[in-house]
């Protein structure tokens, strides 16, 4: 998706936006992916924890580098970082979309319709995106209760 969009966002570091979309489940390849709806303090403190236990075992300079952009996604300050984040949410609504509807949770039904929307809102093209996934939902929705 970052790659996808690079067109539209000519004064950011894509690169860096793409390595940030590559690296920002390290913790959960560790601790298993947990929906953002259950995620607790706890799970945050653990994925932090499986981070820096794999950042570790890398290079020096490769370290530096990740720890770095780690702490920048995190602190979501730069709108490299926000767009990653707001790719990150509406991702996991376009994977929404795309799966049979008999795999959505009840609660599923209102998250794909309002998930990411906050992150969504720092630029008018991922408003826009975000909006149209919105609309894909809302058609799935649609087309379950008929």
């Amino acid at each position: 998706m970052a790659m996808l969009c690079a067109d539209e966002y000519p004064h950011l570091d894509m690169d860096k936006v793409i390595r940030m979309c590559l690296i920002h489940d390290f913790g959960e390849a560790v601790t298993g992916d947990i929906p953002a709806f259950l995620k607790t303090e706890e799970h945050e403190q653990a994925e932090k924890e499986a981070v820096d236990a794999l950042l570790q075992k890398l290079p020096p300079e490769i370290q530096g580098e990740f720890s770095s952009l780690f702490k920048e996604m995190q602190a979501m300050q730069t709108e490299e970082a926000k767009l990653y984040k707001a790719l990150d949410n509406m991702e996991a609504v376009l994977s929404h979309n795309e799966a049979p509807i008999s795999t959505w949770l009840p609660r599923e039904y209102e998250e794909n319709l309002t998930y990411g929307q906050e992150n969504a809102a720092f630029s008018p093209w991922t408003k826009q995106l975000r909006k149209a996934l919105r609309q894909d939902s809302v058609k799935k929705i649609q087309k379950e209760s008929i």
